[in-house]
């Protein structure tokens, strides 16, 4: 089993920054895809992107260019930053491995093996 925790939500200014962290604990798989998520109310849960053991990265295009994937091994911890936030940006934010297997150019969140709670991203004008 995978614990997943997610941590660095809150609330922001239109153009402004937030860092998100998911810690990962327990069973530490050789090869994983560590993804992020995103759900507004009254939508589908999205893919934002993903970082995989290889360090490949997977960006929605609605990101791009404002968001930045990253991981630390030795921590266990993968990253989000997020810049230049926008009101579209509001959501519910989960992160979630996908075990055994490589980051897909499509981030499919059925595909996902373990989740963590969400954490709050609110960006208002």
């Amino acid at each position: 089993q995978v614990q997943l925790v997610e941590s660095g939500g809150g609330s922001v200014e239109v153009g402004g920054s937030l860092r998100l962290s998911c810690a990962a604990s327990g069973y530490t798989p050789g090869i994983y895809c560590m993804g992020w998520f995103r759900q507004a109310p009254g939508k589908e849960r999205e893919g934002v992107a993903a970082i995989g053991r290889d360090g490949v990265t997977r960006y929605a295009d609605s990101v791009k260019g404002r968001f930045t994937i990253s991981q630390s091994n030795a921590e266990n911890t993968a990253y989000l930053q997020m810049n230049s936030l926008k009101p579209e940006d509001t959501a519910m934010y989960y992160c979630a491995e996908m075990v055994w297997q490589l980051c897909p150019s499509q981030l499919v969140h059925s595909n996902f093996d373990y989740w963590g709670q969400g954490t709050q991203v609110t960006v208002s004008s």
